[in-house]
């Protein structure tokens, strides 16, 4: 199962994004929510704030300096950003070996 504060990470960035989107916009809280692609309630501008929100979070979560957004990911046949679950694990690899308990 995926690190639950990597979870919680996500989980917390949407929280802020749905403070600013309109309630038919907001992002569910489920690891089957859609990030990217037609099925999205994310933009493309949203959706890249969100993912650099994330990708401060994690840093700052991990202390650690993780990119998110860059050559391998977006040349990764299953995209690390179609849903909440693929992101997770995503960035439970990137971590790797960079996690305490």
């Amino acid at each position: 199962m995926a690190d639950k504060r990597i979870l919680k990470v996500i989980c917390d960035a949407i929280e802020e994004l749905n403070t600013y989107q309109d309630e038919d916009e907001k992002l569910e809280l489920s690891e089957d929510t859609k990030l990217f692609g037609s099925n999205s309630k994310l933009d493309s501008i949203g959706f890249v704030n969100f993912i650099v929100d994330v990708e401060q979070r994690v840093n700052d979560t991990f202390d650690t300096d993780v990119i998110l957004m860059d050559e391998k990911a977006m040349s990764l046949k299953n995209s690390p950003f179609k849903d909440v679950k693929a992101l997770t694990e995503y960035i439970e690899t990137l971590l790797g070996g960079q996690e305490n308990g």
